[in-house]
């Protein structure tokens, strides 16, 4: 989208080491296991890595903000209009067990993975047609022009092998991709599965005649011989695991962990790093996700009031080592985050709703409630209960009832054990205005059960944003993908205005545009207090054994790990053997 940095004939990307020497094995971690080899059905907890064997007609680029180049594609074209793609595949693509990766293979995938999984189908809706045009061309067509993102997202299509996929195992039996399985896919991409126990690990090998070895986009990338990832049962085992050798390289999510968990020998000795990489690459909105599908949170004051209840300030201090800021935006840490009062195109944007949106998107920059003390708690508690007064919750003893005397209840769905001291705060203050908030932890498969069938109250939820936002905001937030067991709208949310402004998003002329778009959603998001906005970090938390080298500088939006990393015999000497 807009101009590509790098030119036809480009050697390699200017981020890569072309010279990264090829060998050693990288061990990573899981948690949870998988039961299926299958990377394309929603259902199933997926091995990881299957990427590594599976490719698309497009790669991106790590130092721009949304552009694509030729992977399985040698070359795409697009009218002015938007109106239509065309891709043409490249002649020596080839699946692993040398067949060509043809036209009839991109049909195929286009047309089974939309029937399969509900979110590419979502992701793909606006296509009306595929059909091949050229010996090797392939023309996507769209149900109306303008939508400069389309052109792009048909490039990350995952191309799969028809003939595998309609043709039988070792054993004589049919396979069927509607159904999970534990047979290693044939793929095309630069690694294939050598072995696997299922819950346990999977190793990916680097196939020694892969086709696309030489490819520019591919210079000085998949340099590992091996990429193994072991699963563990929970996350404290595995940050022990990863402490004792276990494996090679954990991305850390906990603050407290990041502050206190990693005083350990081998980090003093130098033989592990750590490091907080900042992220430029993407915002980030994580909250509190209450479910709109139920009456008790339908009124914006409810969903107001529970904001005033939750005191962040407080928790980044006591659990969080003060490490997070407080989330005030849907795509938070970046350019496209709304902030003090809309005014230019942005403000044109907005008038188109005005009327069908809180008055405050035009009147008053957002802000959190702040806490921190027990003075501005109070204040804050005082404000919920006058909320909720006016919602018409009102107590009954020390109970918050409604109008038929139910009383306000909320049970807390999560499948992480380590969350319960992020919410045992909230829930005793939650008390103190007379709520009651169950937490509930159950397993994994458990918790996507009940996900998909909008079983819960409240879960915490967070939603990655890239630079690019699109098509995607429709199953975020759009009034169809509340109904679907398989979008990200967990708060279920429907609201006109909402779906008009995310349609503006999609159809942006430029990037101005599409920023002035973006930020206007977000205000709108933002005063409808569909969420309960909890904190990022703004930056990768990284730890690794130090047998590894990487490009330096780093892409501006990637740390492009593994892809652009290799194993580094000399540091692995000095780190010494693994165990």
């Amino acid at each position: 989208i807009g101009t590509p940095k790098y030119q036809a004939g480009f050697a390699h990307f200017d981020y890569v080491n072309p010279n990264a020497p090829k060998g050693g094995t990288l061990r990573l971690s899981d948690v949870g296991g998988f039961d299926t080899l299958n990377p394309s059905l929603p259902k199933g907890n997926p091995a990881p890595g299957l990427g590594l064997v599976t490719e698309s007609l497009m790669t991106p680029s790590m130092d721009e903000v949304s552009t694509e180049y030729g992977l399985l594609a040698e070359a795409v074209k697009y009218p002015a209009d938007y109106a239509s793609v065309t891709y043409r595949l490249r002649a020596d693509a080839r699946w692993h067990d040398g067949e060509p990766v043809t036209i009839d293979d991109v049909i195929w995938s286009f047309h089974i993975t939309t029937e399969i999984n509900p979110n590419v189908g979502a992701y793909y809706s606006h296509v009306t047609k595929v059909e091949k045009t050229g010996e090797r061309e392939i023309t996507f067509t769209f149900d109306a022009p303008g939508n400069r993102e389309l052109p792009q997202i048909i490039g990350q299509l995952t191309v799969l092998p028809q003939h595998y996929w309609e043709g039988t195992d070792a054993k004589g039996n049919k396979r069927d991709i509607r159904k999970t399985t534990l047979e290693p896919p044939l793929g095309s991409g630069p690694y294939r599965v050598k072995s696997f126990t299922a819950a346990r690990n999977i190793v990916y090998e680097r196939v020694p005649d892969y086709w696309g070895e030489k490819l520019n986009v591919n210079v000085g990338a998949n340099n590992f011989d091996q990429i193994r990832y072991e699963s563990y049962l929970d996350e404290t085992v595995q940050l022990e695991a990863f402490k004792g050798d276990q494996f090679d390289f954990r991305a850390e999510n906990s603050a407290k962990n990041w502050a206190t968990g990693y005083d350990f020998p081998a980090l003093q000795q130098g033989r592990v790093i750590k490091e907080a990489i900042p992220d430029e690459a993407r915002g980030v909105m994580q909250a509190f996700v209450v479910n709109l599908r139920r009456d008790k949170f339908k009124d914006p004051r409810v969903r107001l009031a529970l904001n005033y209840v939750f005191d962040f300030e407080s928790l980044n201090r006591t659990a969080f080592f003060s490490q997070y800021k407080r989330d005030n935006s849907y795509f938070a840490g970046t350019e496209l985050a709304s902030s003090g009062l809309p005014e230019g195109k942005e403000l044109e944007i907005l008038e188109t709703v005005r009327g069908t949106v809180p008055e405050e998107v035009f009147t008053t920059p957002f802000a959190n409630p702040v806490g921190g003390d027990p003075a501005k708690q109070r204040e804050n508690l005082r404000k919920a209960v006058e909320l909720l007064a006016a919602a018409g919750w009102t107590f009954k003893g020390k109970t918050l009832v409604n109008a038929k005397g139910e009383p306000f209840t909320i049970e807390y769905l999560f499948a992480d054990p380590n969350f319960e001291r992020v919410i045992l705060p909230y829930q005793q203050a939650l008390a103190r205005i007379g709520i009651a908030l169950s937490p509930r932890t159950v397993d994994a498969a458990q918790y996507q059960a009940r996900l998909r069938s909008f079983d819960y109250d409240m879960i915490t939820f967070t939603w990655p944003q890239s630079l690019s936002p699109g098509n995607e905001q429709r199953y975020f937030w759009g009034s169809k993908a509340a109904d679907s067991a398989t979008s990200y709208n967990f708060a279920g949310i429907k609201d006109p205005a909402v779906d008009k402004l995310i349609d503006r998003v999609i159809f942006a002329t430029d990037r101005d545009d599409l920023i002035a778009a973006t930020r206007a959603l977000d205000r709108v998001l933002l005063w409808n207090h569909f969420v309960i906005p909890q904190w990022f970090y703004g930056a990768d938390r990284l730890a690794w054994w130090n047998r590894f080298g990487h490009p330096d500088p780093l892409p501006k939006y990637s740390i492009g790990f593994p892809t652009i990393w290799w194993w580094d015999a000399e540091k692995a000497a000095r780190t010494g053997s693994t165990k």
